[in-house]
């Protein structure tokens, strides 16, 4: 069911007035970044926001970590755990809806659970809290039934939801500054639709938000990302060397809100340079709104995560969306260092690895009814797989081939017998 809930008269007239501003924004470009370590701030409170795999991991974060994360806004995913720690999963049932996946009561109960657990925070805690969702009629990508799912989920638990499904967007974040067309889903993935999804996405975050500004008065902070990680190397949790925080001047002196915006699969730093920082439009809000934007980036590596995604089924560790999660705990590390507290504590045993399957290590054929030990060596445009004659898949394609025989050539590589 498709949902909408607007909050009141006021972000109505909020929305209209941004509309119309928006037609005239100028771009203030994101200024060159100075290396230095990230310092304290007098934070008043703390938002997340992503986008495709940032959009699940804003989740995750803000699910598991909901005593500290007192909002979110999200341009297209899926409700908590969704992937159930199986790319499979998440390829047919969390973007494509080809396999049956978690009802949002289900993940509703796995929560209360793991709350029960300890292993993420009170649920409580999420009722009232302010969501802001966003899905374009023209994303393929993450099916729009996915998307209403995530909605209903934080709806029945209690969260104030604002869900706007009615943009032509292709798979993007949408900015009033992006260079992407509406409706396309390409390289940078930064989407300009007319409107200014950003300015009505913190609105009903913070409630009201001021213009934003034409110029930038703060400084891009390029800061070393393994100091946070647990374990102290990045790249062993598939997250880049460095990471970055636009601060704007007013910070320096007195209280800001933190907004965390995580990039989607191939918008980290280390594929599209500081696109993302610079198109996504929240800087220039930062200005005029006291808020300090954190930019924690993931990175490519290897076969496990091609496409620099954010581990939202399980690619790096099983604890993914857990507090103990590797990147969900480096990600509030560098969260608790701005806000003056102490980082989090390390879990002392080694993460468990990967449940992606092994690939075979011959060219032996395998029938359709080991579709579900094959899958992992599918086809998918978004996770990097290819078949080798070189030909990038679209998702759902592999349904063609299960019918066949198959057999992997080299790893992650497949072609019919």
């Amino acid at each position: 069911m498709r949902l909408r809930i607007r909050q009141g008269i006021w972000a109505a007239v909020a929305a209209a007035a941004l509309a119309t501003t928006s037609l005239s924004v100028v771009h203030a470009a994101v200024p060159p970044p100075t290396t230095a370590p990230l310092a304290k701030y007098d934070i008043s409170a703390t938002y997340v926001s992503g986008v495709s795999s940032g959009g699940f991991m804003a989740n995750q974060l803000h699910v598991a970590y909901s005593s500290l994360f007192q909002g979110t806004g999200i341009f297209s995913a899926g409700a908590y755990d969704c992937a159930q720690n199986s790319l499979s999963t998440a390829l047919n049932a969390c973007m494509a809806t080809y396999l049956p996946r978690k009802t949002p009561a289900q993940l509703e109960q796995l929560t209360r659970d793991r709350a029960s657990a300890g292993t993420v925070d009170p649920v409580a805690n999420l009722s009232g809290d302010p969501v802001w969702l966003y899905h374009g009629t023209s994303d393929t990508t993450v099916a729009e039934d996915v998307n209403d799912d995530l909605a209903t989920y934080y709806r029945d638990l209690g969260a104030d939801v604002v869900y706007d499904h009615g943009s032509a967007a292709g798979h993007a974040w949408v900015s009033p500054i992006g260079p992407g067309s509406c409706s396309v889903t390409q390289s940078p993935w930064i989407n300009n639709c007319g409107g200014d999804p950003v300015g009505d996405m913190l609105a009903h975050l913070f409630g009201a938000v001021q213009p934003a500004a034409s110029s930038l008065s703060g400084k891009l902070i390029q800061f070393d990302q393994n100091d946070y990680v647990p374990g102290g190397n990045a790249t062993s949790v598939s997250m880049g060397n460095e990471g970055f925080a636009y601060v704007p001047q007013v910070c320096e002196q007195s209280s800001c809100k933190l907004m965390v915006a995580l990039h989607g699969c191939y918008q980290y730093y280390g594929n599209i340079g500081n696109t993302f920082m610079d198109k996504a439009y929240l800087n220039e809000y930062a200005d005029t709104n006291a808020m300090i934007v954190l930019y924690p980036q993931a990175t490519a590596s290897g076969l496990s995560n091609p496409r620099g995604c954010w581990d939202w089924w399980g690619y790096q560790s099983a604890t993914y969306p857990l507090k103990t999660g590797p990147q969900m705990t480096a990600v509030v590390n560098m969260v608790e260092a701005m806000s003056g507290g102490t980082t989090t504590t390390p879990p002392t045993t080694t993460p468990p690895t990967s449940p992606t399957p092994t690939p075979t290590p011959t060219a032996t054929c395998v029938t359709a009814s080991n579709y579900a030990h094959t899958t992992a060596g599918r086809a998918h445009q978004s996770m990097g797989y290819t078949y080798a004659n070189g030909s990038d898949q679209n998702l759902g394609l592999w349904n063609l081939y299960t019918t066949s025989t198959i057999k992997e050539t080299s790893p992650g590589y497949w072609v019919k017998c």
